[in-house]
């Protein structure tokens, strides 16, 4: 299975698949997709309206790898149910928390 996220120079990008107007905001750890890409499955109680899911997402990502808020942005898939989130620090500790939330 590959990773869910990409190194970076200036951090990683992480795959998310997002699925909004859930029960409770979780991470659901990582599925693989038919294509082999990888992706952290994660849910938000937010409405998928005027990026409300999107800044969801941003906030539990931040709290889950302990990083600012402002160190997370959607760069791909605003709209969409797969994203990428740019995630800016330290691309090998970042790794190391992804590895740690998705249990690989």
């Amino acid at each position: 299975m590959s990773a869910p996220f990409r190194p970076r120079d200036d951090g990683i990008d992480l795959f998310v698949r997002l699925t909004p107007k859930a029960a409770l905001d979780r991470i659901e750890g990582v599925e693989t997709a038919a294509d082999g890409r990888s992706h952290l499955k994660a849910r938000v109680r937010a409405v998928p309206e005027n990026g409300a899911a999107n800044a969801a997402l941003e906030r539990m990502m931040a709290k889950a790898l302990r990083v600012p808020a402002s160190a997370i942005s959607v760069v791909a898939g605003g709209t969409a149910r797969l994203k990428t989130l740019r995630i800016r620090g330290d691309a090998a500790e970042l790794a190391k928390r992804v590895e740690a939330l998705s249990g690989s």
